[in-house]
């Protein structure tokens, strides 16, 4: 069976079998569970994951100590602190895993050298990643304006598979509505 960040890499690019190998040798597997942190804040991102299987989270802590969800990624997407991986800073935000998840993970070094090795993998990742950040800003704009049972409903319909697979907890800091207050909601939208 073909691996997923392969597979997923074969609808931008066609990949010979001797840049499949370098691909999967260069991307280390590896599996987190929820609550575990692929990276944490005040550190520099020195990774770029993938995520095979699951959903992981891009979180801080506000001024009070409490997590807030920034944002989802899921199966089939990367991941990174971009600005931190980019530039070398200090990033403020931690990626965790939301669910059990299978991700393969590469450092900037590494990712650097595949890049020369194989000339096309550069602009394809960028491509990605830009897609991505669009995407990303899409989203976040759709929300905008919304009360919290319309923001949980389109969440609902925008990302049923994070919504399957992650806690109700991540959800509501995500849409920026209290558990207590999305458990009503959700009560409201089964009546």
């Amino acid at each position: 069976m073909e691996d997923p960040l392969t597979r997923y890499l074969q609808n931008y690019h066609p990949i010979h079998a001797d840049h499949r190998r370098l691909i999967l040798d260069a991307f280390e597997q590896k599996t987190v569970h929820e609550g575990e942190y692929l990276f944490r804040s005040g550190h520099v991102c020195r990774h770029r994951f993938f995520i095979c299987d699951g959903v992981l989270r891009i979180m801080a802590a506000n001024d009070k100590g409490i997590e807030v969800t920034h944002y989802f990624l899921k199966t089939l997407q990367f991941c990174t602190i971009l600005q931190s991986f980019n530039d070398g800073t200090i990033a403020h935000t931690s990626i965790q895993a939301a669910c059990d998840t299978t991700v393969r993970a590469i450092g900037k070094d590494s990712l650097l050298a595949l890049y020369q090795k194989i000339p096309w993998l550069e602009p394809t990742i960028d491509e990605i990643t830009q897609q991505a950040l669009l995407d990303k800003i899409e989203l976040t704009n759709r929300f905008h304006g919304m009360d919290s049972t319309n923001r949980y409903r389109l969440f609902l319909e925008l990302q049923p598979e994070i919504a399957r697979r992650v806690s109700l907890t991540d959800i509501a800091s995500y849409l920026d509505i209290t558990p207590q207050s999305l458990s009503r909601i959700r009560r409201n939208i089964r009546q």
